[in-house]
């Protein structure tokens, strides 16, 4: 999956105290003393967000889901934005923009965020909890998308049972590259290519795979999902957990 670029750029008042020249102190002094309103909040740039908010391709009914799913497991851990933020890498603004629903983030600040709470991926994307049999259109599947849409990814079960095993649907657009970041110890992935070719790198190996081809590793690590192809390729991956999750 893409890298979450978290850009902190210099506050304003630092860059113009910097920038006054030397006559205007007094004045700049003077105004200080006098009491004034807190300054105003500058929202973050299109450019900020970038690198966190997921492509139009993904779900839009899935960002409420995640908002809900989010503050909910926050408040349960007793963790701040702020805390929050410093533990997963995404900034407290991204956090509060997702917890109200008007962000949909990456799989990759999912994954961060699912990390830093310590909890699987499905449990920031689950619905309210259907018995009997479920049946899940293709027309109402909820995609989590990267940030320019060239990676998605399709959850192909319900979310709300007790399972050590998921399984998901994954496109992946020519020429394509998504880093993965590492997933709970003992966590498996069994990836079949059914469409194009993918190189597969974990640490030190790199494994190339057709259409029909299948692999089994430990996702413990961070790896990469390649598409060296002109077109693109159709990928479907099981994953196993070490322990019961939802």
């Amino acid at each position: 999956m893409k890298s979450v670029r978290e850009n902190t750029p210099a506050s304003k008042q630092d860059d113009e105290a910097t920038a006054a020249p030397k006559g205007r102190k007094r004045a700049r002094s003077e105004k200080a003393e006098a009491p004034s309103a807190a300054p105003p909040v500058t929202p973050p740039s299109e450019d900020e967000w970038a690198y966190e908010v997921a492509h139009g391709e993904a779900s839009a009914d899935l960002a409420p889901i995640v908002g809900r799913n989010l503050r909910r497991l926050r408040t349960q851990r007793g963790l701040s934005l702020e805390r929050l933020a410093k533990a997963s890498g995404v900034s407290r603004a991204m956090l509060g923009q997702i917890e109200l629903g008007q962000s949909a983030p990456t799989i990759n600040v999912i994954w961060k965020i699912a990390r830093s709470l310590g909890i699987p991926f499905s449990a920031l994307i689950s619905t309210t909890a259907q018995s009997g049999t479920r049946l899940m259109r293709s027309t109402q599947a909820k995609v989590l998308a990267s940030h320019d849409g060239r990676f998605t990814s399709r959850a192909l079960f319900p979310f709300d049972e007790p399972r050590r095993v998921e399984f998901y649907e994954l496109h992946l657009a020519a020429r394509a590259v998504e880093q993965a970041e590492p997933h709970p110890p003992g966590t498996l992935e069994n990836i079949v290519v059914t469409a194009g070719q993918v190189e597969i790198e974990r640490g030190d190996e790199r494994h190339v795979l057709g259409a029909g081809d299948a692999i089994l590793f430990e996702a413990d690590v961070a790896h990469v999902y390649r598409n060296p192809g002109t077109v693109d390729a159709v990928m479907y991956l099981v994953m196993t957990y070490a322990e019961t999750v939802g």
